[in-house]
């Protein structure tokens, strides 16, 4: 495993350039939102609504417990607090970066998944007959009994997307992300034996199934449309954290991919200059050793000359 270094990759030495290397991920992320902003204003799928299918969705229409605004402060404020804690613990800038990367992926990609079946689905909700006609007066098709509505369009527009659930969709995907951030950090699965840990995971969890039981008892989903959108949640959050992180009971498994990658690329490299440098050494060495030879070469042969030159004077 590679040498641990905390401490020395922040935001001010390696922000920028983690950044810069995942560009093409923040612009993805920008196009999503793109895309989620179209699929909220298109008009959904009217499905056929006769006056007996009306049976189940008398229910009456009233506010919601978890207001809308307050879906991104579960899903994605709450999630980066604990990000951000965790990055001033270890002021590690790849996990920071991949962390805020990953939970956003996993909340827009199940927010565009789950608008566009929406969309597609057109299933209205519980409180539909209400939608449709406030004044508690049906009005249907002379032939094929649809419902005529008499009640305002953007009403009757959000009375055709109950299927699957925004709010529990969104909630599992954030907060199931920060479930397996968390398990990841905490070592949850060291095979220690403490049950503590999993009821910290189990927290956010928690509250992501109690927004998913409110939609029900608010009569603005059925418990089909929870039960989709949690699954749905769950699975997007699960691939989006091991996308950028390795699984929470691997050994490396409190830091990103990047991080570790990032390490063994710089021991590689160190290994490589300081090989460089003692090839060079060693050739220099060598050259120097055949500089010194040369000249005591150069004296034996002329000693060996001139003895040859006597000898030969001596027999003339």
């Amino acid at each position: 495993m590679p040498e641990i270094q905390l401490g020395a990759h922040t935001i001010r030495s390696h922000g920028a350039q983690v950044a810069r290397f995942h560009m093409h991920d923040w612009l993805i992320l920008m196009l999503l939102v793109v895309i989620e902003i179209i699929l909220n204003i298109i008009e959904p799928f009217h499905r056929f609504v006769g006056e007996e299918m009306l049976t189940d969705l008398k229910y009456p229409l009233q506010g919601n417990t978890v207001p809308f605004w307050a879906v991104p402060l579960i899903a994605i404020i709450l999630p980066l607090i604990v990000i951000i804690v965790f990055y001033f613990i270890r002021r590690n800038v790849y996990d920071l970066h991949h962390a805020v990367l990953g939970l956003m992926f996993s909340v827009l990609v199940t927010g565009v998944i789950t608008d566009a079946i929406k969309d597609a689905v057109g299933r209205p909700r519980p409180d539909f007959f209400w939608r449709c006609f406030p004044d508690g007066k049906g009005v249907f098709h002379s032939v094929t009994r649809n419902v005529q509505c008499t009640g305002l369009k953007g009403v009757i527009k959000e009375g055709h997307k109950s299927f699957p659930s925004g709010h529990t969709s969104w909630s599992f995907a954030g907060l199931g992300f920060l479930a397996w951030y968390l398990s990841g950090k905490i070592r949850a699965f060291d095979r220690s034996g403490h049950v503590a840990k999993l009821c910290i995971l189990f927290l956010p969890l928690l509250v992501a199934a109690l927004v998913g039981v409110s939609r029900v008892d608010d009569y603005w989903h059925h418990w089909q449309d929870v039960f989709a959108g949690g699954l749905l949640g769950v699975t997007v959050a699960s691939f989006c954290y091991l996308q950028f992180f390795p699984p929470p009971y691997d050994v490396d498994g409190w830091a990103p991919h990047a991080y570790f990658n990032m390490l063994a690329d710089s021991r590689n490299a160190n290994q490589s200059s300081s090989t460089n440098a003692n090839a060079l050494t060693v050739r220099q060495l060598e050259f120097d050793s055949v500089y010194i030879r040369s000249p005591r070469n150069d004296n034996a042969q002329d000693s060996s000359s001139i003895l040859e030159n006597m000898e030969s004077g001596r027999r003339n």
